[in-house]
């Protein structure tokens, strides 16, 4: 290693919601303030073989990538889902004593769990971001363990030791705001893009296909599948698209993911979104004043997404579709009140947009950079 190596800091950033944290990464990676390393999902979802975005976009930045296998306990049956939980902490444990950091920076879920315990046990601080405005059983955890909280809404302090929690928004990564002006389609039909998150939603998917006809006589669709090789809907998307007539297919743009380079593209071209309602995607739907259309995971801990929604909900800039009553037919009348009432759903998006904090990456990089000075300080 080269003296100027030796004498930068290693930061360990894992967790759920790599969008944000890559941002953060990036950042201090880039300016040379750390040696970043990540540790993260390389498949998409148990029993996938089809590589992560996150792997996929943590690789591409040159940051070494160390796969964690944990587990998860709520609402999973599987034994498999079991066994992974002292694997995952025994992992991670390996990994930090080999990596030697000076700080672990988490953004939630339950990959970060046994890497913030084992941290905690080797002494080594952590910090956690909340992106939601309920907190899930996993941050909690690492609340405990942490010894600062970046949450994104104020409504999520009551979660946490207050002396703990600092408000800094949620890292919203450039690329969302860097467009460029060659049209995805030739027609002047709205936009709707459709995404499930990074790993695509089996369930929108199926909707998606059996209304697509219908839909497509409406709007232009850009649709996110997801890569999932156990449903395989992007397969199953270009099979759809085949079968529809030349000037229906030119209405229909299917990929797997939107990566960096078109996300902002996308985003910026696109009227409507219809999505889950992750704490990333709402606050990101919010950031770009664009109107919704939510069908929030009902499963997940503490209804979350469904209380996500609900914040864009309230301020009239978007709608929800409860996953039990999402069909062809739901959906069709969802988007058809949402286009007659456009102007309306889109005013009250941009009332929103006045809520996001948009400095959230310079607050959190002030923030971890004074901690790591002050950690290498006491040394």
């Amino acid at each position: 290693m080269s003296d100027e190596k030796i004498q930068l800091p290693t930061i360990i950033f894992t967790g759920g919601h790599h969008n944000s944290a890559l941002t953060i990464a990036r950042e201090l990676f880039e300016q040379k303030k750390a040696l970043v390393v990540w540790y993260g999902h390389k498949y998409s979802m148990f029993g996938d073989l089809s590589l992560s975005a996150e792997y996929q976009e943590v690789t591409k930045s040159s940051i070494p990538f160390r796969e964690v296998k944990a587990g998860k306990l709520y609402k999973t049956f599987h034994p498999l889902h079991w066994l992974r939980l002292p694997f995952g902490f025994f992992q991670a444990f390996w990994y930090l004593l080999r990596d030697r950091p000076d700080l672990v920076v988490s953004f939630g879920g339950y990959l970060a769990t046994p890497v913030v315990l084992a941290a905690w046990i080797q002494r080594i601080p952590s910090v956690t971001h909340e992106q939601t405005t309920v907190v899930g059983l996993a941050n909690r955890f690492i609340g405990f363990f942490a010894t600062k909280v970046f949450v994104t809404w104020p409504q999520s302090k009551r979660y946490f030791d207050q002396n703990k929690v600092t408000i800094t928004g949620l890292p919203l990564r450039p690329e969302l705001f860097q467009t460029d002006s060659v049209p995805m389609f030739t027609n002047d039909l709205p936009i709707l893009y459709v995404t499930g998150g990074k790993q695509g939603s089996h369930i929108i998917n199926e909707t998606i296909q059996k209304s697509l006809e219908s839909l497509l006589l409406k709007v232009n669709i850009v649709h996110q599948t997801g890569g999932s090789t156990v449903f395989n809907d992007y397969d199953t998307a270009i099979k759809h698209k085949q079968m529809l007539s030349k000037q229906l297919q030119s209405r229909y743009r299917v990929e797997k993911y939107i990566y960096e380079e078109e996300i902002g593209s996308v985003f910026s071209q696109a009227s409507i979104v219809l999505s889950r309602a992750g704490g990333h995607t709402v606050y990101e739907v919010a950031a770009l004043a664009k109107p919704a259309i939510f069908v929030p995971i009902p499963w997940v801990s503490h209804n979350e997404q469904h209380k996500n929604a609900r914040m864009l909900v309230n301020e009239g800039a978007a709608l929800l579709l409860a996953e039990d009553r999402l069909s062809p037919e739901t959906l069709e009348k969802t988007l058809d009140t949402m286009l007659s009432k456009y102007q309306q759903f889109y005013n009250q998006a941009k009332v929103a947009k006045s809520r996001v904090i948009f400095n959230a990456k310079e607050r959190i990089v002030n923030e971890i950079t004074t901690m790591v000075s002050a950690t290498e300080t006491s040394k």
